[in-house]
């Protein structure tokens, strides 16, 4: 399968800074730093996503080099809620890499989020009433899974470099329109 190139990381920095989540405000780079300050950052690690359920939107650098950024964490924790209740757990950065390196081979535009975080409660439900599609040790309720689409990727190749990864879990539901990824054992469904 070809990729498309990757977009230049300058580009996530610039949209980062217009939509509040700079790295100044991360304390990583002075507010007005020269040009020449931006070619001597870390790699970055950037997301767009768009939640299915609520409508909501959310574009952020939430690392840069090998550390994570709390406040951009925090936001993600809460923009990855369980919709249903709206209890907000921890989302596994590692899952969130995943979706970084998936955005990097595949481009496309945003992730649309059908599941993430899922409540204890909202998981029991979900079970008795989907008949076999709920995990009873869902690793929704751990915050190491989401269910998602690229926008502009085929689900197919979306999955298909999602296996490349070997990164986790990788279950595929085109009937539901989603790609479930997942932090567990390296497993496909």
């Amino acid at each position: 399968m070809k990729y498309p190139s990757r977009p230049p990381r300058r580009h996530f920095f610039h949209r980062a800074l217009r939509h509040g989540t700079g790295l100044a405000a991360a304390g990583l780079l002075p507010a007005l730093a020269p040009a020449s300050a931006w070619a001597n950052l870390p790699p970055s690690r950037a997301l767009a996503l768009a939640h299915t359920h609520t409508g909501e939107r959310v574009e952020l650098v939430y690392a840069v080099g090998d550390r994570y950024l709390d406040d951009s964490l925090g936001r993600l924790n809460h923009f990855l809620r369980d919709h249903y209740s709206g209890e907000v757990g921890r989302i596994d950065p590692g899952v969130l890499d995943q979706l970084h390196q998936l955005k990097q081979l595949l481009g496309g535009q945003a992730f649309e989020i059908i599941s993430a975080y899922r409540a204890p409660q909202t998981n029991a439900r979900l079970k008795s009433t989907r008949g076999g599609g709920v995990a009873t040790r869902s690793l929704h309720l751990e915050g190491r899974a989401l269910d998602v689409r690229l926008q502009g990727v085929a689900l197919a190749d979306l999955r298909d470099a999602a296996l490349e990864l070997r990164a986790g879990g990788v279950g595929y539901y085109p009937g539901d329109g989603f790609v479930h990824l997942d932090t567990g054992r390296v497993r496909r469904w």
